[in-house]
C-alpha cells in the first residue's frame, strides 16, 4: 500500500531487457534506500514493483510483459527519473490517499498552463477511465496522489493542480504536453460505481 506521497525521483541506473522481461536498477536518493530488503515493495512511477536485489541506495526490480505494456515503465532509458515511494508502513501518517500502485493505464498530457505558484495539467484518459472519474476525486499520476479539478467525461479528459512542491520533489516539473503519465484510479471510487452498475442492471 502508498500514499500517493512521492519520497522523491530515481534515476534509472540500468537497464537489461529479456523476453517479456526488463531489469531495472535505480539509484535511489540517498537514504532511502536504508532498511529496503528483498521481497520489499516500492512504487516506482506509481506502479508497485518488488525489489529482487538490493546494494545500499542501488536498488534492483524486475518488470514483466503486462506492466511494461500498460505502464510508461517501458520507455525508459537509462539516465531516466522516476518517483518512488517506499510502502506505508502502519502508525505512519498518512497524508494523500491509499494507492496500491496497479495502474489502469496511461494519461497523457494535452495542455499546461502555468501562473506564478501554480501549474495546471490537462489530461486525456482511456475512456473505460471516465465513469470512474469526477470532480474533487482522486487519481494517481506517476505516482502523486492529485485532486481532480475540472472533468470532462465526453472527452475524458480532466485537470489537475500542482504546487511548487510537488513540481520541485517529483518527475512532474519536467513534464510536457505529449508526456504519458501512469495513470491510478481511485479504488474506492471504482468499487461504488461497479456495484451500482450491477444492481442497476441486475434490477433492468
Amino acid at each position: 500500500m502508498f500514499t500517493g506521497i512521492v519520497q522523491g525521483a530515481a534515476t534509472v541506473a540500468q537497464l537489461t531487457d529479456h523476453r517479456a522481461l526488463r531489469h531495472l536498477v535505480l539509484d535511489l536518493p540517498e537514504g532511502l534506500g536504508d532498511g529496503l530488503v528483498i521481497g520489499a515493495s516500492v512504487a516506482v512511477g506509481g506502479v508497485c514493483l518488488t525489489v529482487t536485489e538490493v546494494d545500499a541506495d542501488r536498488v534492483h526490480f524486475d518488470v514483466i510483459d503486462e506492466t511494461l505494456r500498460r505502464t510508461t515503465l517501458g520507455t525508459l532509458r537509462e539516465g531516466s527519473r522516476v518517483n518512488v515511494e517506499r510502502a506505508a508502513r502502519f502508525g505512519d501518517e498518512i497524508g494523500g490517499h491509499v494507492l496500491s500502485g496497479h495502474i489502469w493505464g496511461t494519461a497523457q498530457i494535452t495542455d499546461i498552463h502555468s501562473t506564478q505558484n501554480n501549474r495546471r495539467l490537462t489530461l486525456r484518459a482511456p475512456e473505460s477511465a471516465a465513469p470512474f472519474l469526477m470532480p474533487k476525486g482522486y487519481v494517481g499520476l506517476e505516482g502523486c496522489s492529485l485532486t481532480l479539478g475540472r472533468v470532462d467525461t465526453a472527452s475524458c479528459t480532466f485537470d489537475v493542480h500542482l504546487i511548487p512542491e510537488t513540481l520541485r520533489i517529483t518527475t512532474l516539473g519536467a513534464a510536457v504536453p505529449g508526456t504519458h503519465l501512469n495513470l491510478e484510479l481511485d479504488a474506492m471510487t471504482q468499487a461504488v460505481v461497479t456495484t451500482v452498475e450491477r444492481v442497476l442492471a441486475a434490477r433492468s
